[in-house]
């Protein structure tokens, strides 16, 4: 708005009136407060956004397709009056509830935790007393594997020394055939023993040479001085068989023979 001042013929000449010029300025301060009013309006109310467009209403339709009708029997050609056909319904599609997932409860859940967790450890307890089970099966048959085997050693061991007991015996009678005393004269009994009415044993070692003779012998521990000389004595006039040994007649060490002295 704008305030004009016409000039009026009476008005020519300036009049010195202060109260003219207090209305003038009145009227212009109103004017530019109005002004201002409006442009602050403007400013508020008015905004760059666009508003938003009304949402369109969508409508689905499904269009269902009809068998063809069976041919009609062949008749005579008749002028037929074409209907149009009346357009195919509407189907709406129904919109499916979003599937909802079932609420498990905390307490079944742990329960079937916990279940599961014993059937596991039965499973491994099983596994193990099976596994226990077998080592000791094959401890056993091991400890029978030896066992059995120590016998058959011990079994081995006995034959082998009965074996060698048997060729042992069978050459000391071989041995003693070979070499048989031929003759062997009693000792006399020291007349010192008889006085004194002492008895007793003496053992003389020696050897038969390869012609049967008794060569180096000796007293063994033991024996009574009264009964030495007459042993050793006795032992020089023994004669044995010759030991043949492949054909050839062999020395004899360390033959042993006791003489008892006994008072009758």
């Amino acid at each position: 708005m704008t305030s004009m001042s016409m000039a009026h013929p009476e008005l020519g000449v300036p009049r010195a009136d202060h109260s003219g010029f207090w209305r003038n300025g009145l009227a212009a301060g109103l004017a530019v407060a109005l002004h201002v009013l409006v442009l602050a309006l403007l400013v508020h109310t008015w905004s760059v956004q666009m508003p938003a467009p009304a949402p369109q209403a969508v409508l689905r339709t499904q269009l269902v397709m009809l068998p063809p009708a069976p041919p009609a029997p062949a008749a005579e050609p008749l002028p037929a009056v074409v209907e149009p056909a009346p357009p195919a319904p509407a189907v709406a599609t129904p919109v499916l509830p979003a599937p909802v997932k079932p609420t498990v409860d905390p307490q079944i859940q742990a329960r079937k935790l916990e279940q599961a967790t014993l059937a596991r450890k039965r499973v491994e307890e099983q596994r193990t007393r099976e596994a226990e089970q077998q080592r000791q099966r094959v401890a056993q048959d091991q400890q029978r594997t030896r066992e059995a085997e120590q016998q058959r050693l011990a079994q081995h061991q006995a034959d082998q020394a009965r074996q060698a007991a048997e060729r042992a015996r069978q050459q000391a009678a071989a041995d003693s055939r070979q070499y048989l005393p031929l003759s062997k004269e009693a000792p006399d009994y020291p007349q010192r023993a008889l006085d004194k009415n002492i008895e007793g044993d003496c053992s003389v070692e020696y050897t038969v040479n390869p012609q049967g003779k008794v060569e180096n012998p000796r007293v063994l521990d033991g024996c009574h001085p009264l009964f030495m000389r007459p042993s050793l004595a006795a032992a020089n006039t023994f004669r044995y068989q010759p030991r043949l040994v492949d054909g050839r007649a062999v020395a004899v060490p360390a033959v042993r023979n006791t003489f008892h002295y006994r008072i009758k």
